[in-house]
Parts: structure tokens; sequence; C-alpha cells
């Protein structure tokens, strides 16, 4: 199981155990012999400045992966949590689970936790045994301060390497002639 322990705050006790909670998502089997790979890096944030940037207000960060597509299940192969500095602060799978077709998984960071700072974020590895349709990897958080709640979505973008020789999309952007 994909039960983690929180290493620094006292307050804290367990992480809810994402694979318990969405059991109903998870796929039984999954063939063992992906074809496609890919690693999508989604931006958390479990802080955020306000005002004159002395005053912050700590959010709490639920990661959503919904598998998009109608057939096939799909494989998470890694789901890790890293802060500011790009060190990992908490790992939420012990191995490689399947959601089910259309099925969701949530990892979710508490307000208190305050571990990875202002540049936290995800990285979800994710295969499949041929073509899927894309999943929808994204992290919404959520805070109050006084009266006010703040809550944003941010959306997970795949990782590729961008090699010098390619050229620019100029069918996009403010800069496109």
């Amino acid at each position: 199981m994909a039960v983690s322990e929180l290493r620094s705050a006292s307050t804290h006790e367990r992480v809810v155990d994402p694979i318990h909670l969405f059991r109903a998502s998870l796929a039984e089997t999954y063939p063992g012999d992906a074809k496609m790979r890919r690693t999508v890096y989604v931006p958390a944030y479990s802080t955020i400045r306000m005002m004159n940037g002395r005053s912050r207000i700590d959010l709490a960060a639920t990661l959503s992966i919904h598998n998009t597509s109608q057939e096939k299940p799909l494989l998470l192969e890694r789901v890790d949590y890293h802060d500011t500095g790009g060190e990992l602060v908490q790992a939420y799978l012990d191995s490689p689970v399947a959601l089910k077709p259309l099925g969701t998984i949530e990892m979710f960071v508490a307000r208190e936790d305050r571990r990875a700072g202002m540049g936290a974020n995800f990285v979800v590895d994710w295969a499949a045994d041929g073509p899927i349709s894309e999943p929808v990897i994204e992290a919404v958080m959520i805070g109050t301060q006084g009266n006010a709640t703040y809550s944003f979505v941010s959306p997970g973008r795949p990782a590729r390497i961008v090699h010098p020789d390619e050229e620019p999309d100029r069918g996009r952007g403010l800069h496109a002639p």
C-alpha cells in the first residue's frame, strides 16, 4: 500500500492513503508491456505571498489524475511531491497502480503541511500499452485568510526535452509575426 508518513511537522499524523480511498477507481490487472510512457510536471503551491510580500496564505493542494480513456486502463508508475529546491518530499506510490477507464485518483497535501514551500510540484509518470487518450492531471489549491477564500487550478504539463534546433511555435504567443 502507499501509506506514507509525514516526516516533519508534529501536527500531522498520517497522509490519507489514496490507494485505499480511491480503490473503486483502480483496475485489477494491467498488461506489463507498456509501449508508451510520459511524464507530467504539475506546479503546486502550498504557500502564496500576499500584499507586500510579507504576508502569506497557506494552501491545501489536491493533485487529481483523471484517466480520460473510455476503453483502456492508465498505469501510474510514479506520483512524487517535490519542494521548492527540487528535493523529494513524498512519494505517493510504493508500486505502480492502474486507473480504470474514466477512473480518477487524488493525492492531498494539507494546508498545514509547509514542507514544500512556494515552488512545490508534483511529477507523475504514466504509461499505457498503446495509444490512449491523454489523461487530465492538475492540482487544485485552496486556502482562506479572514473571510476570503482563494482557490485556483494548476494544469499539468508534459515534460519533454526541448532541443536547440527546434523551431519555436510561431502560431501562438504574443510575439508571433
